[in-house]
């Protein structure tokens, strides 16, 4: 009796052992791959002809791979009621960065100088613009639209954690 009890006994410590060794290595790999996931982020961001973005606040983390994919729903093209995203480095003075993208038509209203992260082309009615780059040292920045005009209404903030 003691011989079935001691076979019974053993045989269900290696059944749990098989079990609990399996579940390890199952977490193991959802773990990589969830980092893997932390590591690139997609950011769908849409805009339209009322002048307005459809988000005011991303957040991301230091050192992510964006996507960043601006949608123009509106139908005026972009001589009219263009947008771009342009993410403006921290302490940018925005009303100044805006003033000089005016004049800037022949860079699709980017001034020239250091004070951008990243920027898409600018898009009208019906098109999108998709960019990637690398989320910039933890801080919040300032977004905004750099058609003349917009900014004042098309901004927001990109926060890095």
């Amino acid at each position: 009796m003691k011989k079935k009890y001691f076979s019974f006994l053993l045989i269900t410590l290696i059944i749990y052992a098989c079990e609990y060794s399996s579940n390890k290595t199952s977490t193991n790999v959802v773990n990589e791959n969830k980092q893997a996931i932390e590591k690139e982020i997609t950011i769908i961001l849409n805009s339209d002809d009322l002048m307005k973005f459809d988000q005011n606040i991303l957040i991301v983390k230091t050192g992510q791979k964006i996507a960043l994919t601006l949608n123009h729903s509106g139908r005026l093209n972009k001589s009219l009621m263009g947008h771009n995203f342009v993410l403006l480095k921290k302490d940018v003075d925005i009303t100044d960065f805006a003033e000089r993208a005016i004049k800037a038509t022949e860079n699709e209203y980017i001034p020239e100088g250091d004070e951008t992260i990243a920027y898409t082309k600018l898009i009208g009615g019906g098109e999108s613009d998709t960019i990637t780059f690398d989320a910039p040292e933890k801080g919040v920045y300032t977004y905004i639209c750099s058609f003349p005009g917009h900014y004042l209404m098309m901004r927001g903030k990109f926060i890095v954690n």
